[in-house]
């Protein structure tokens, strides 16, 4: 753990739950965070963002069961302030107090928690955040757009494209076909053909805002990986998950989240798995080494885990996909080499003394502004009004019709 973690003013905040597919994860991955930073001495609010957008200050140590019906009972509404004082305010009776708030570490996945729209709201509040930059958390959830990355980065990874009825796919069949924009294996099928994907993609709620199609390859297996950026880029080991006797044909959110036993022995944690990997040396390096090469190209920062498949029988190894803000933080892969809350605490840490902060005044000192003159003259057409509909049309070379 940094040292800079005793030059904490005020709290962490542990940011769980979002308008997300992914709902329930982000509420198991917040809650064992609270507790992680609670039972290593440091300050912490536990906040949660319910399905339909409202903010919560919740009670300390709540259990999942107690968002079974929404907000726990006892739980503070809060206001969400861009404007003035941007923040998060606690109401009272007599107006509202800010929370004041060190950094926030983002337990959020899947949506725009972990798309980067969390990311976005906080830098709008004014409060650091762990989870990468909008930017690049943005990449890190689009299928389609990290498969291209890895593609130009000439990082091996399987053959991806968008499901489409304007364009036939560049290979064959059978297909897997996840959302574009999903996680935690929620939504995700298999097609033989082109048009049973198409089907899929128009009739599952999981599917219609975008979908994706890769190979179906059952041969291959899932393994995983993460790194992390602070204090310096490291690595775990190489994780097996494995599936039960008769399991599915992939590796599904069952598997992941509620294997393992029940209770609180369910999920990530615990699930089955060789840790660290039987496999080949030589496919230990390449995990590593691609870990590293990811990091690079999606300049994602805090805690990071990533999704290899490996062909056993040809030694080929493929980045699959990228989580930003993962399953339980991934505090399980570290556990070997780093205790949770040094994992936290330095993501934290990072998050408020390395701040990633893009430009924000427009560049030029106004001489665009000065330079534009009137808009109408700027459109370069004289606008008719048409007297029957109301309606003015433009032609292409600047005349009214």
């Amino acid at each position: 753990m940094t040292q800079h973690a005793s030059a904490q003013t005020h709290p962490w905040a542990v940011v769980f739950g979002g308008p997300s597919p992914e709902h329930e994860i982000s509420i198991l991955t917040g809650l064992q965070a609270e507790r992680v930073l609670t039972a290593a001495g440091q300050k912490v609010v536990p906040i949660y963002w319910s399905p339909t957008g409202e903010w919560f200050r919740v009670p300390d140590a709540t259990e999942a069961k107690d968002y079974l019906e929404g907000a726990p009972r006892d739980s503070q509404p809060l206001e969400v302030r861009l404007s003035g004082e941007p923040g998060l305010y606690r109401r009272k009776r007599l107006g509202a107090e800010r929370i004041e708030l060190d950094t926030a570490l983002l337990c959020l996945h899947g949506g725009a928690g972990e798309g980067g729209g969390a990311a976005a709201l906080f830098s709008f509040l004014g409060v650091p955040a762990t989870g990468s930059t909008l930017f690049a958390g943005a990449v890190g959830m689009d299928k389609l757009a990290f498969g291209g990355l890895m593609a130009s980065a000439g990082i091996p990874s399987l053959p991806r494209e968008a499901v489409s009825t304007l364009r036939e796919p560049g290979f064959a069949g059978p297909y897997i076909v996840k959302p574009r924009f999903g996680g935690s294996s929620i939504g995700i099928e298999i097609a033989d053909d082109i048009e049973a994907a198409r089907a899929l993609a128009a009739s599952s709620v999981h599917l219609r805002t975008g979908a994706v199609l890769e190979p179906y390859r059952p041969e291959l297996v899932d393994l995983n990986i993460s790194f992390r950026t602070h204090p310096k880029l490291e690595i775990t080991e190489l994780e097996k998950p494995l599936r039960g006797e008769g399991g599915s044909a992939l590796y599904s959110y069952a598997e992941k989240y509620l294997a393992g036993g029940s209770g609180a022995e369910a999920g990530l944690t615990s699930a089955p798995r060789e840790f660290p990997a039987n496999v080949d040396a030589s496919i230990h390096e390449a995990a590593r080494d691609l870990a590293a090469r990811v990091a690079d190209v999606t300049r994602l920062t805090g805690v990071v885990r990533v999704d290899l498949l490996l062909d056993e029988a040809a030694g080929e190894l493929f980045v699959n996909e990228v989580n930003s803000i993962p399953g339980a933080m991934s505090l399980y892969l570290w556990a070997p080499t780093q205790p949770a809350a040094t994992v936290l605490i330095d993501a934290l840490v990072e998050a408020r003394d390395k701040r990633v902060v893009f430009p924000q005044a427009g560049f030029g000192g106004g001489a665009a502004l000065r330079a534009a003159g009137g808009i109408a003259g700027k459109l370069g057409a004289r606008m008719k009004l048409d007297r029957n509909d109301g309606v003015s049309c433009v032609s292409s070379t600047g005349s009214a019709s």
